[in-house]
């Protein structure tokens, strides 16, 4: 599918939000936050479609955010910077959460970084087996910025996973509830486009108004103040300097991103 990275079509009561970067693994730029943003406001616009669905072509959901994308701007050791750069990319992955029709995000091979965050920001999941869950940036001294993963797996399950950022399969993450259903990778878009239509079947009026309540209440249980608080405490981090972030840059810089992705892996690989 050419054209821009993201875009909206709609198939008859569905609207279909599209990652369309698949020579990158769907990874975020700055210019799809935007991007992003106005898709999901464009659907929630559009009053042929009561439901909308998440994808992104290509082999791949989405590889997080684009840390090779030239128009990225680095924030140095400037926090306030940091926070407004952060900002953007919350704002665009917290947007399944914020228009007021039911999202399902269709989900399959790499759902990582802030791709998973948005993922887990939508109202229902649906994941080919091939799926691979994952927050990796902590292992060089980013994180975050949506923690909206303790809303659904619990603290203990989400601060492993947090802490430690090793990927989970489809498997497990239905085993902790962040996925509703898992389908062969080739049967994902075929059964993620008859949940849709299943779900359509239901009066907008009634989906709109029961998303609004669930959104209520995990408002009024702090949901939307926990997801700035940790915005506000990791811009700091991304203005602090580590030792394992200097040797990733510098690698990054002489080799290649992915060469530093490659040095740090092998940190965690068993040894023996």
């Amino acid at each position: 599918m050419d054209g821009d990275p993201v875009l909206y079509v709609r198939e008859g009561r569905v609207g279909h939000v599209v990652l369309n970067r698949p020579q990158k693994l769907n990874a975020i730029s700055d210019r799809m936050k935007g991007m992003l943003v106005e898709a999901f406001w464009r659907a929630d616009r559009d009053p042929e479609a009561s439901v909308v669905v998440l994808r992104g072509e290509g082999r791949s959901f989405c590889a997080g955010h684009d840390l090779d994308a030239e128009e990225d701007e680095d924030g140095g050791t400037d926090a306030w910077l940091w926070w407004s750069q952060l900002n953007e990319s919350l704002r665009a992955e917290m947007m399944p959460f914020e228009v007021s029709k039911p999202v399902i995000a269709a989900v399959q091979g790499h759902v990582l970084g802030g791709g998973c965050q948005m993922a887990m920001a939508c109202d229902l999941v649906i994941a080919a087996e091939d799926a691979r869950f994952a927050e990796p940036e902590v292992r060089f001294s980013n994180t975050g910025p949506v923690f909206v993963m303790p809303w659904i797996a619990g603290f203990r399950r989400a601060r492993e996973f947090l802490y430690f950022g090793d990927a989970i399969d489809a498997a497990t993450a239905l085993e902790w509830g962040l996925v509703n259903r898992v389908v062969p990778a080739a049967e994902l878009r075929d059964f993620t486009v008859r949940y849709a239509e299943r779900l359509a079947r239901i009066s907008p009026e009634a989906l709109t108004r029961t998303k609004l309540a669930l959104k209520r209440g995990l408002e009024a249980a702090g949901f939307r103040n926990a997801l700035h608080a940790g915005l506000d405490v990791i811009s700091t981090l991304y203005a602090t300097e580590t030792e394992v972030g200097r040797e990733f840059n510098r690698i990054a810089a002489a080799d290649g991103l992915k060469a530093a992705l490659a040095w740090r892996a092998g940190h965690f690989k068993p040894k023996g």
